[in-house]
C-alpha cells in the first residue's frame, strides 16, 4: 500500500524575500537619516583661541564644520519615501540617489572628523586676528556617528537597488492629484428620442403619461 503525498504549497521565496527587504530597507533609512541628522546638530570639534585675557575655549557642531552630512540624510529620507511613488526605471533611479545620499553622508562625515577651518574662524573672530588659528584642538565622535548614518543610508539603498522590483508601488487609483479617479456614470437616456419611446411601448409603459 503506496501512501499519498500530501499537497505541498508553493514555496513564497520572492514574496518573503522582498518583505523582509523592504523592511530592512525602510528601517535601516529612516534610522540613518536620523542618526546622520542628530550627530550633526553636536559638538564635532573643540580647542582654544588666544586672546588679551588668556585662552578662550571654542567648540564646533558638526554644522559648522560641513552642512553637506545634514543635507545628504534629507535627500536620502526623501529618496526613501519616493522609491514608493515610483516604478521600474524610475525606482532604479530613486534608489541610486538613496546610494549616493548614503555614500556622500559617509565621507563627508569622515572628512569633517579631522577639519579645523571652522575654528581657525572662530579664533580668528576672537582674536581680532584675521591670522590666528585654534589651539589645543581635540575632536569628539559624533562625525563617525554621522557616518554611521551614512552607511545606514547607503545600505537601504543597495537594498532598494537590489530587491525594489519585489516591492510593492503606490496604487494607480491615487498616482494622479493623490485622489481616487472618479468612476464613469452612464449617460442619461432621453426620454424624448424614438428608441426610446419604443422601449417604453415595449415594457408596456405609457411614454406620453407624466
Amino acid at each position: 500500500m503506496t501512501a499519498v503525498p500530501s499537497p505541498r504549497s508553493e514555496p513564497a521565496g520572492p514574496s518573503r524575500t522582498g518583505r523582509t527587504s523592504l523592511a530592512a530597507a525602510l528601517l535601516s533609512g529612516a534610522l540613518g537619516a536620523a542618526v546622520a541628522l542628530l550627530a550633526t546638530r553636536q559638538e564635532w570639534s573643540e580647542g582654544t583661541a588666544t586672546v588679551a585675557g588668556g585662552a578662550f575655549p571654542l567648540t564646533a557642531k558638526g554644522s559648522d564644520v560641513t552642512g553637506v552630512p545634514a543635507a545628504l540624510a534629507v535627500v536620502g529620507l526623501a529618496a526613501l519615501v519616493a522609491v514608493f511613488a515610483v516604478r521600474r526605471a524610475g525606482r532604479l533611479a530613486v534608489s541610486a540617489v538613496l546610494a549616493l545620499s548614503g555614500a556622500g553622508t559617509v565621507a563627508a562625515a569622515l572628512l569633517g572628523a579631522s577639519d579645523s577651518t571652522a575654528l581657525d574662524e572662530k579664533a580668528a573672530q576672537a582674536s581680532g586676528d584675521a591670522s590666528a588659528t585654534v589651539g589645543a584642538l581635540s575632536h569628539t565622535a559624533w562625525p563617525y556617528v554621522a557616518a554611521v548614518g551614512g552607511l545606514l543610508l547607503l545600505v537601504a539603498g543597495l537594498l532598494a537597488l537590489r530587491y525594489g522590483r519585489l516591492w510593492p508601488a503606490m496604487s494607480g487609483r491615487y498616482e494622479r492629484g493623490g485622489a481616487p479617479r472618479p468612476r464613469r456614470t452612464a449617460a442619461q437616456a432621453d426620454p424624448d428620442r424614438p428608441e426610446e419611446l419604443w422601449k417604453a411601448l415595449d415594457r408596456g409603459e405609457d411614454p406620453t403619461g407624466a
